[in-house]
């Protein structure tokens, strides 16, 4: 089991052997490469698509928030002082 090879990051690493940042670095680097050319990118309609989707559904949280915002303004604002007024 001493002799045992690892295989880490593409490269085979003998246990206690240290690799040099240099190595670990491009070892990263061709990593990051090998996984985005897995990536399923979306074509033109399918981006549009989902941005308008996106834009809408952000317009509508945002208008719902600026509801329950004018709704607790006025409860606290102009509701809350007029019940210790007499």
């Amino acid at each position: 089991m001493a002799n045992e090879v690892v295989q880490r990051g593409g490269a085979a690493v003998a246990p206690g052997e240290r690799r040099g940042v240099m190595t670990r670095l491009s070892d990263f680097y061709h990593e990051v490469i090998a996984e985005m050319r897995k990536v399923t990118w979306p074509d033109q309609p399918q981006l549009r698509d989902t941005t308008v989707k996106i834009l809408i559904f952000v317009l509508l949280v945002a208008a719902v928030i600026g509801i329950i915002d004018v709704i607790v303004q006025f409860i606290f604002v102009r509701g809350l002082p007029s019940l210790f007024t007499r």
